[in-house]
């Protein structure tokens, strides 16, 4: 395939009818998406259009055997007016790897930066420079090939389609310790960002819901002894002054905001471990107090407090500390999407 792409540009811009100061996420929509579709076994060049909606057939797989996966990325502008990318090439590996799972063809590396970057510098105007602001980036792949047999389509379609959205801000978030669903297994897809992860996981969620929790801490889905996620992001402990996380696995996401937080805390002299925690470990930490910190991680809010928990009808609250390792690292991690800090490691990159 090329990397020669395809454009049509919007006739008139939709970003006068914006208000950049009031943007929830991911509702708002910039102008333009690229396409690329896979038809005769190879993906074609792909087409940077105007954002519309789509047509599908009926009998289209996505809609009767669920193959799709998508990534979550943003785009940051500097005081320079720099358009800036965080891990980029992460995002990609990671949706390639998700596409094997799915039995969906991988998508080329040089093609997606490619059109990725020129998306991005045609909607420019789109990407936000308040604080906390971002330009949101949902790459997917979903099956478009038709027919009702249960079989890999084959024909597929890739849009990137971008959101500005406004600083993420969760507030005090209480969760509630999964004892009978799981978000996964051994040998499943847990490790793959597939639509269908997130499906089965809002029933679960809604109960929570319903009980008062904002959202789900998930265990494993044999015993429901061990810490594994927090909602949809990949989740840390803080016990004493040691920072921990469940290892990857098959059931849990190689979160890109978690390699960054490990990285950063090593350097950080951050005391780390990348182990299993139990739940009986951290309700026991609770009661002595010497679990001073839980939170998620991933690219929507970066980082994400957790107030507090439940587990078997009883709550516990985390203290409110007045310099957290939650905050620290976010805010080395936001320096470095937003070039206000010097990048050692070369995740931000330059469109």
């Amino acid at each position: 395939m090329s990397s020669n792409i395809q454009i049509e540009l919007i006739q008139k811009s939709n970003i006068d009818n914006v208000d950049f100061n009031n943007l929830s996420f991911g509702s708002v929509f910039s102008d333009h998406m690229l396409v690329c579709d896979y038809v005769d076994g190879k993906w074609q060049s792909p087409t940077i259009l105007p954002y519309a909606p789509i047509q599908l057939d009926p009998s289209a797989k996505i809609f009767h055997y669920g193959q799709s996966i998508f990534e979550g990325m943003k785009a940051y502008k500097d005081t320079d007016n720099n358009i800036l990318l965080f891990r980029p090439l992460d995002n990609c590996k990671r949706l390639n790897k998700s596409a094997k799972r799915l039995v969906i063809p991988t998508f080329p590396e040089d093609v997606f930066m490619d059109g990725l970057k020129e998306l991005l510098k045609i909607d420019s105007a789109w990407i936000p420079k308040n604080e906390g602001s971002s330009l949101y980036i949902r790459p997917f792949i979903f099956a478009s090939g038709e027919g009702f047999h249960a079989s890999p389509a084959d024909e597929y379609k890739l849009i990137i389609a971008t959101a500005p959205s406004g600083a993420y801000f969760s507030g005090k978030v209480k969760v509630l310790i999964e004892e009978k669903y799981a978000r996964a297994a051994n040998g499943g897809v847990g490790f793959a960002k597939a639509g269908g992860n997130y499906a089965a996981q809002f029933y679960p969620t809604q109960l929570a819901i319903e009980k008062g929790y904002n959202q789900v801490i998930w265990t494993d889905d044999n015993t429901h002894e061990y810490i594994e996620e927090a909602g949809a992001m990949n989740i840390f402990i803080r016990i004493n002054d040691t920072l921990i996380t469940s290892p990857t696995s098959d059931r849990i996401l190689d979160g890109i905001t978690r390699k960054s937080i490990l990285q950063i805390a090593e350097d950080e002299n951050i005391a780390i471990e990348v182990r299993k925690i139990t739940v009986s470990e951290v309700v026991e930490a609770a009661k002595n107090r010497s679990l001073k910190e839980m939170f998620g991680a991933g690219t929507a809010a970066v980082i994400s407090p957790i107030a507090g928990f439940g587990y078997q009808n009883t709550d516990y609250d985390l203290p409110e500390l007045k310099s957290s390792y939650a905050s620290l690292l976010k805010k080395r991690i936001t320096d470095i999407q937003t070039n206000k800090a010097p990048d050692p490691y070369g995740w931000r990159v330059l469109v």
